[in-house]
């Protein structure tokens, strides 16, 4: 892969995969009527949400940065993961739900069935986040 592989990812199928190396246990959030599980679980422990944009460089980076440095455990915090490409209903319904307005990349925190904290592009920071919680 060539230098403009490595900075903004390749282009066969396994580099656009955005998977994650540092072994942190992603909830896929693939349907409406988990936000509502979300809200739920929420009461117990946080909830984060990271909606990210498979074919778009700048969130394909905020991603690898936030899984490198992101290291609490699972009784901390649950990690939902979006696929806003293909469940683009899901994150409208984020927005209405959480009242936060969409953005690509973002993350957000849900504590209580509220979103109390929310990030984007550079502003993604696992560090700002572990301080939220």
């Amino acid at each position: 892969m060539g230098i403009f592989g490595n900075i903004f990812g390749g282009s066969n199928e396994s580099d656009n995969k955005d998977t994650n190396q540092n072994g942190l246990n992603w909830n896929a959030l693939t349907e409406i009527k988990q936000l509502d599980s979300i809200v739920d679980a929420s009461a117990e422990k946080p909830v984060v949400i990271f909606k990210h944009s498979t074919r778009c460089s700048i969130s394909r980076m905020a991603l690898k940065n936030f899984e490198r440095e992101y290291d609490l455990a699972e009784s901390e915090a649950a990690p939902y993961f979006l696929d806003l490409l293909e469940h683009r209903d899901i994150s409208n319904e984020i927005a209405q739900k959480f009242q936060v307005i969409h953005q690509s990349p973002q993350l957000i925190l849900i504590k209580d069935g509220k979103a109390v904290y929310n990030a984007s592009h550079s502003e993604i920071d696992a560090e700002a986040l572990k301080s939220k919680i």
